[in-house]
């Protein structure tokens, strides 16, 4: 398991955007923009069920998670790993980014099952980030 320095981690932690890359079933790459946050070991985002990622990362939970500075676009730190996804602490933690990104709560549809996913880093590349 690979590490994020403590200015890496601090790209995760606050409102920069992040850049999702999963594998669609014929192994290309499927990229999307996510909220993004840290919990000390593993970088979190949140899906919901209905969405494509979600049944690739359950068929394949191999992923890349770029966050970039908003800042300064030329900062910016890779995550690749695998990932583990569960609805335990799914809704809490969409409010959570919703308020990191919005300053409010989310707009949780009564029907909506959100997914929390943990990508444990494997491996790190950053660029410009100590």
């Amino acid at each position: 398991m690979a590490r994020l320095t403590e200015g890496q981690a601090r790209l995760f932690s606050t409102d920069n955007y992040g850049v999702l890359a999963v594998l669609r079933p014929d192994g290309s790459p499927q990229v999307t923009t996510v909220w993004v946050d840290f919990d000390g070991e593993d970088v979190l985002f949140n899906v919901t069920t209905t969405r494509k990622k979600t049944a690739y990362l359950e068929r394949d939970p191999r992923a890349t998670l770029l966050v970039y500075d908003g800042d300064d676009r030329y900062r910016w730190v890779a995550v690749s790993g695998t990932v583990t996804l569960t609805t335990e602490g799914a809704n809490e933690h969409i409010h959570k980014l919703s308020r990191k990104y919005r300053g409010r709560d989310y707009d949780l549809g009564a029907d909506e099952q959100r997914v929390l996913v943990r990508l444990e880093p494997q491996r790190v590349v950053a660029y410009r980030v100590d």
